[in-house]
């Protein structure tokens, strides 16, 4: 997680984005977020009588996905692993370092 990310987290920790919100803050269009809602790319995202509604959590592995698609090339679900599985060596790191063992 960059330091930008960690600021944006702080911010909407208590706020929810839009889906133009989000799609704004990835430099992405409406249609990009939708497809990887539809392929269930997003799983943090929310839908509140139809209404989407985006966390911290969310714009994160939505910028995540766009960068990745966009420096390699790669196709909605490969992006979805990759993301996946850097999200589980973050989650790893901060459990190793919660025991010292970093």
């Amino acid at each position: 997680m960059t330091q930008e990310d960690a600021r944006i987290g702080a911010l909407l920790d208590e706020s929810w984005l839009t889906l133009e919100q989000l799609a704004a803050a990835c430099a992405a269009d409406v249609e990009w977020l939708q497809q990887r809602l539809e392929a269930g790319l997003l799983p943090q995202a929310q839908s509140l009588g139809g209404v989407w509604r985006f966390s911290s959590a969310t714009l994160r592995r939505a910028r995540r996905l766009r960068q990745i698609e966009r420096d390699f090339d790669a196709v909605p679900e490969l992006a979805g692993l990759v993301g996946d599985l850097i999200e589980e060596i973050e989650r790893l790191r901060t459990r190793l370092a919660l025991h010292g063992l970093t």
